[in-house]
């Protein structure tokens, strides 16, 4: 897929699709400007982990400075529609606008434009771009430093349950099942006899008479162990015959290619959690984690500026 262009590559789009001067909602801004910088199906589709179209993202912040710098004005709450100042600066670059472009042609009084620093900066810096700022947008930094967060707690997370013994493994892997919802309000769940499981790690009843069952096989291995294969799998499906007609094996290692085929075309049901998976759902429901801080995102409140 071609890579999504940055909120700057979006500047010059905007201007140029709102270039007939017609007054524009930012829900019509948006795929106007998507079709103007020639948007793929697939690139619309792609959304940021807070749900918003990443696309849509990288446009906002692409109208906000050019309303912050005159570029674009705003006749009623939510719209926008392009100035004299606005077509100053498409006609002077119609195909790439830059940030900086922006800025050094704003310290020109003749352009219109309205000098703008953002507050996080200095007036002897204001020219000064950063990769970062011409890249990724302050939305973005943080889902980035996120999934940055995420990806060193997963590694962690495996780490200390491969450290674990196996029964310890399996209470948790219950525990996450119950925790995601599987065990209903009146279910329960609960780890099979060491001795004695038949090939079922765990058991969880999701309702009160135990008509409907989870069965579940859950194996830890070395974090470096080669992956599970068919055969394990095969060995899983048998053990669940005559007991149900489906299961979830987790395993903090890997899949092999055999064993993916095998669980999707085996009439069984056969749901397979690896590793990687299963140390972001742990993070997800709250299992074996904390929350140590809460991001609270704000915007502006325009019902209270109308």
């Amino acid at each position: 897929m071609i890579a999504m262009p940055t909120w700057e590559e979006f500047i010059a789009p905007t201007l140029r699709a709102m270039s007939d001067g017609v007054t524009r909602t930012r829900r019509e801004i948006h795929p106007a400007v998507a079709d103007e910088a020639s948007l793929s199906e697939g690139q619309r589709l792609i959304a940021l982990a807070s749900g918003q179209l990443h696309y849509a993202n990288r446009i906002g912040w692409g109208l906000s400075l050019l309303a912050k710098t005159g570029a674009l004005a705003r006749p009623t709450r939510g719209s926008y529609v392009i100035t004299d100042a606005g077509r100053h600066l498409l006609a002077a670059s119609p195909d790439t606008i830059t940030q900086r472009q922006v800025r050094e042609l704003a310290e020109d009084p003749s352009s219109g434009l309205t000098p703008y620093v953002p507050a996080a900066r200095s007036v002897s810096d204001a020219n000064v771009s950063s990769p970062l700022e011409t890249s990724l947008t302050p939305m973005e930094l943080i889902d980035a430093g996120m999934e940055q967060i995420v990806e060193e707690l997963s590694a962690d997370l495996l780490g200390r349950l491969v450290d674990k013994d196996p029964y310890f493994f399996e209470e948790a892997v219950v525990e996450l099942l119950m925790g995601m919802g599987y065990g209903g309000e009146l279910g329960k769940g609960w780890v099979t006899q060491k001795s004695n499981d038949g090939g079922i790690d765990g058991v969880i009843d999701q309702d009160l008479l135990g008509l409907n069952k989870v069965y579940i096989q859950a194996k830890r291995y070395g974090l470096d162990s080669s992956p599970v294969g068919r055969p394990e799998i095969q060995s899983f499906v048998g053990a669940l015959s005559g007991k149900a007609d489906s299961g979830v094996f987790i395993t903090t290692a890997r899949f092999s290619a055999g064993a993916i085929e095998y669980a999707a075309n085996v009439p069984t049901r056969v749901i397979l959690v690896d590793g990687a998976q299963l140390a972001r759902l742990m993070i997800r429901f709250h299992v074996g984690v904390q929350e140590t801080r809460a991001l609270s995102m704000v915007e502006i409140d325009e019902d209270f500026f109308s």
